[in-house]
């Protein structure tokens, strides 16, 4: 019971509550990857334990800002998000990499550290 209230709170801590605060005054701070997904996809389902935990793992290099394109189509348009799962990092405010589809544990850990290099 308490490894279930445990996973909800932290799903819960990554859910975006304003984005302009939350992902591109933030990712000026440090890098700040963006999911954006919704309840109803499959993939999404799958890929968001695996980015949690390695958000959860990345003590602070890196932030998790999860994006329900059901509840925030607004946000979802202006990135112009056409297929969930969808993780954009943002670097200095700005988009400077994107991956598409649910993608396995490695890649995505690859993906990140890639970039994280080039964070100042």
């Amino acid at each position: 019971m308490t490894l279930n209230l445990q996973n909800q709170i932290n799903i819960m801590s990554y859910e975006v509550t304003n984005f302009q605060s939350d992902v591109i005054y933030r990712s000026r701070e440090v890098p700040v990857v963006v999911d954006f997904w919704a309840p109803w996809c499959g993939p999404c389902r799958m890929l968001g334990p695996t980015i949690e935990k390695l958000a959860s793992e990345a003590e602070g290099k890196w932030a998790l800002v999860k994006v329900d394109t059901d509840q925030n189509p607004d946000i979802a348009a202006h990135y112009q998000i056409r297929g969930i799962p969808n993780l954009k990092l943002f670097i200095d405010g700005e988009v400077v990499s994107e991956q598409v589809g649910a993608q396995p544990e490695p890649v995505l850990k690859q993906w990140i550290e890639s970039h994280l290099a080039t964070a100042k």
